[in-house]
């Protein structure tokens, strides 16, 4: 347990505990379908554990990944379950492991890990021939809002290489995406209310995303 999960500060816990009561008040006044709630519970408590570099969260990304990825498919977002489900998922669980592996002294923090020019250059590469491909993917499925649905892709992509990589700038890449959900979400909360608490979801993602990059900063030098 103490690789997975460590103590949160009073500020986090307050965090978190807005971030639960936010997407709840949400679901109460939209009456959206259970698993939305479900959805956007865990993730708002993945968050939390990402932001503080302890390998619960990833175990939590993982849960959020297949309940998101339902609840995509049932409003035509392909791209987001695409995503979600085929890359976001399975980056996670490579992200268990690699966090496990590289432990900061006897803590369940993650020792943050350094960018080089190389692993930069790999991933625009890798990132330009994803969401090339997937564009083209996701127009042959009929995707809803096709343009937003490829940043998504683009966003996310870049958000969890650099979340297997250890880097602070995986927050920042995250937060980009956040921007793109919110939107996504809204747009689908005026054709059915009921999903306006994925919408709340993401507008707490992004609160949640900068304070995981100031953490990972600090993280970084308290490490050096």
């Amino acid at each position: 347990m103490k690789k997975i999960a460590g103590p949160l500060t009073k500020f986090e816990v307050g965090l978190w505990i807005f971030s639960i009561a936010a997407v709840t008040v949400c679901f109460l006044l939209s009456g959206g379908g259970i698993i939305t709630l479900a959805a956007s519970l865990i993730g708002v408590s993945a968050l939390i554990f990402v932001a503080k570099g302890y390998v619960l969260g990833q175990i939590l990304t993982v849960a959020f990944s297949v309940f998101y990825g339902i609840i995509s498919f049932y409003f035509a977002y392909y791209g987001e379950m695409i995503t979600y489900l085929g890359m976001t998922a399975p980056i996670a669980v490579v992200s268990v492991i690699t966090w496990i592996k590289n432990p900061y002294a006897d803590t369940a923090e993650v020792r943050v890990g350094r960018l080089t020019k190389g692993k930069i250059i790999c991933m625009l590469i890798l990132a330009a021939g994803v969401t090339a491909g997937f564009y083209f993917i996701l127009a042959a499925l009929g995707t809803v809002n096709l343009i937003f649905s490829t940043l998504s892709v683009l966003t996310s992509f870049i958000a969890s290489y650099l979340t297997v990589l250890r880097s602070p700038y995986y927050a920042l890449a995250y937060a980009a995406n956040d921007i793109v959900l919110i939107i996504l979400w809204a747009l689908a909360s005026m054709a059915d209310i009921g999903y306006l608490p994925m919408t709340a979801c993401f507008a707490v993602f992004l609160i949640n995303d900068l304070y995981g990059f100031i953490n990972w900063r600090r993280m970084r030098i308290k490490q050096a």
